[in-house]
């Protein structure tokens, strides 16, 4: 009786190694995308963070006041601080934009009324490709609810 491996079972190892080794690399890819990907994410946190104290929903008091259009993070900054950014906070806020903008401008006041005179509310951060050639913009939004004073 012959002792060892024939090439079948030799081949079916093969490719049982191969799929899982394939598995750790696609793994590891994604990691990697991600772990490069987290420091812009939570620099655009930071941005919603700055936009909302310098334009508070709170305050706002009419729904024609909601809508701010795009504003660069140093204008915001500016709004808070009276004084410039720091050479190292420009260069982290740098392409970041915020932008709050009302999503149900065109609601009837009889739909207003339906849902309770709530209406949506859009935060936009928007950021480029910070240098790395490709020009392809990304952003992060939330909606947030906000609920118009009855007259």
């Amino acid at each position: 009786m012959k002792r060892g491996f024939t090439l079948l079972e030799v081949l079916l190892a093969s490719i049982i190694l191969g799929v899982g080794l394939a598995g750790i690399l696609v793994s590891l890819s994604q990691s990697q995308r991600l772990m490069k990907t987290v420091p812009d994410l939570e620099t655009s946190q930071e941005v919603m963070d700055l936009g909302e104290m310098a334009y508070p929903l709170e305050a706002v008091m009419d729904e024609d006041d909601i809508d701010t259009g795009e504003l660069k993070v140093s204008d915001l900054w500016e709004l808070l601080t009276d004084e410039r950014m720091t050479d190292a906070q420009e260069e982290k806020f740098h392409g970041f934009t915020w932008e709050r903008e009302l999503v149900d401008e065109h609601m009837s006041d009889e739909d207003l009324k339906h849902f309770n005179n709530l209406l949506r509310v859009r935060i936009t951060v928007t950021w480029g490709d910070r240098g790395k050639g490709s020009g392809k913009k990304q952003q992060e939004s939330y909606i947030v609810l906000w609920r118009k004073p009855e007259s």
